[in-house]
């Protein structure tokens, strides 16, 4: 895949005139586009078809998009962009840790939506330029490397989603610097912060124990509070 014409998107909605409406508008940008409306058969063509991106509603006939996304997470390692109720936190919540990569909320505002799924995927193609790209992180047991976008802990892969490296890489790749929601946020999702989101404590929730961290006791990324996150280096390099 060398530029967005090659993406292929598949959007699951069950609203018809949504679905085709933000069809239409992703296609006159440059992107193939498929609409998935049951449920029930989005997980078993998402596995099949390997899209490069899913645009997943949340509310459909047959199965639900938290549990489609359950279902096809470990299988598929394409971004997946939620479309959620504005007022419905939870599942926001819900589906970042179940392995979601970034939401847009409804009423969908097509501009914004395009803005999301180009972000994701270029950072998943490494197009977007980035400090020491390409490099390999270690510290003690722990490694990160940038141009895989794999992560191993003594040796051992550590599932991540598209998201969670990222944000771990910022993170390992600026060791001793407070980072700040609102860089982090604008950093990953090319957007300014909110003071809202809780996407970026729900990820570093997760990455924690995946890399050895004490979730109640965090050594390796530490909260400062009122500030942001703090990757500990010298803590990764104790690990045993």
């Amino acid at each position: 895949m060398t530029d967005q014409e090659a993406w292929r998107i598949l959007i699951v909605e069950d609203d018809q005139r949504l679905a085709e409406l933000t069809r239409e508008y992703l296609e006159g940008n440059g992107l193939h586009v498929a609409v998935e409306a049951d449920g029930a058969q989005a997980a078993e063509r998402i596995i099949n078809e390997r899209p490069d991106l899913v645009v997943l509603d949340l509310m459909l006939p047959g199965e639900d998009g938290l549990s489609i996304c359950r279902k096809v997470r470990d299988r598929y390692e394409g971004p997946i962009l939620m479309l959620t109720a504005r007022a419905d936190d939870l599942d926001q919540v819900l589906g970042l840790e179940i392995g979601a990569d970034d939401y847009v909320c409804k009423p969908v505002r097509p501009r914004l939506l395009l803005a999301r799924i180009r972000a994701l995927l270029r950072r998943r193609e490494g197009v977007e330029t980035a400090p020491a790209a390409s490099k390999r992180i270690q510290y003690g047991p722990l490694v990160v490397d940038h141009a895989l976008r794999e992560a191993w802990l003594r040796g051992e892969g550590i599932e991540l989603t598209g998201a969670e490296f990222d944000l771990l890489w910022l993170l390992t790749s600026n060791p001793g610097r407070i980072m700040s929601r609102e860089h982090i946020f604008t950093e990953l999702r090319g957007i300014e912060y909110d003071g809202q989101d809780r996407s970026i404590d729900v990820r570093i929730s997760r990455i924690r124990p995946k890399i050895g961290d004490d979730p109640d006791h965090p050594r390796l990324i530490k909260t400062v509070r009122g500030k942001g996150y703090l990757f500990v280096s010298e803590a990764a390099e104790a690990l045993q």
